[in-house]
């Protein structure tokens, strides 16, 4: 008696053709939209504006924007406020990495640099001293631009006392201030001072002068 033949298995259904693939959700951060909120402020405080008087509101109308897209952004003012000063100020620096004291230069450097441009800019002059009005703005300012490029001297100055370049018997923090010091004096409080080119390295020379190891007589 003969086998009967099965009957073939059905083939499976060809696969429906794919949708095309969606953009991922969500709100990317547009750098059109964040320049013109950071615009917005600047105008305002360039008008005139006291900065107690600079609500998310008047920002966002400004910008043509709404107050949701700030915070989005920005928690608060305050972070937008610092924010707007960080990218007026120049870039940190770029340390050569050669030696301690060529560091040291490039760090002073970038704080002349800075001084100039508050001494030629009205607004800017104007935004720090509003700043310093703000305990709010002042220790946001401190947390996120001052303390960052303190940390980076400070780490300067610790491959320099690990190299031999600087007494190790000296203290990190107060050498800090030393090297920072002068051109910060000059900066805030002696604003007739001159800032010409070269002195970066005149204010490091010179306090290496005092603070380098002194070698043992007869070695």
């Amino acid at each position: 008696m003969s086998r009967a033949h099965s009957a073939p298995a059905p083939e499976p259904p060809a696969p429906e053709p794919s949708a095309p693939e969606q953009p991922a959700r969500g709100r990317p951060r547009s750098e059109a939209v964040e320049r013109a909120i950071v615009e917005g402020v600047i105008k305002l405080l360039d008008d005139g504006v006291p900065l107690a008087e600079l609500s998310i509101e008047r920002i966002a109308r400004t910008a043509g924007v709404g107050k949701a897209t700030i915070y989005r952004r920005w928690p608060g003012k305050e972070e937008l406020f610092v924010d707007v000063i960080r990218q007026a100020e120049p870039p940190d620096p770029e340390l050569p990495g050669t030696s301690m004291r060529d560091d040291l230069v490039a760090l002073l450097e970038q704080l002349r640099q800075r001084a100039l441009l508050a001494r030629s800019s009205t607004l800017l002059h104007n935004v720090f001293a509003q700043m310093k009005s703000s305990p709010k703005v002042w220790k946001a300012y401190h947390g996120t631009v001052v303390e960052p490029r303190r940390r980076i001297t400070r780490e300067v100055l610790r491959r320099g006392q690990a190299d031999g370049e600087l007494r190790a018997d000296l203290d990190i923090d107060l050498l800090d201030d030393c090297f920072i010091g002068p051109m910060l004096l000059r900066t805030v409080m002696r604003l007739d001072a001159d800032l010409p080119e070269g002195l970066s390295e005149t204010i490091v020379d010179t306090l290496l002068a005092g603070l380098r190891p002194v070698s043992s007589p007869g070695a």
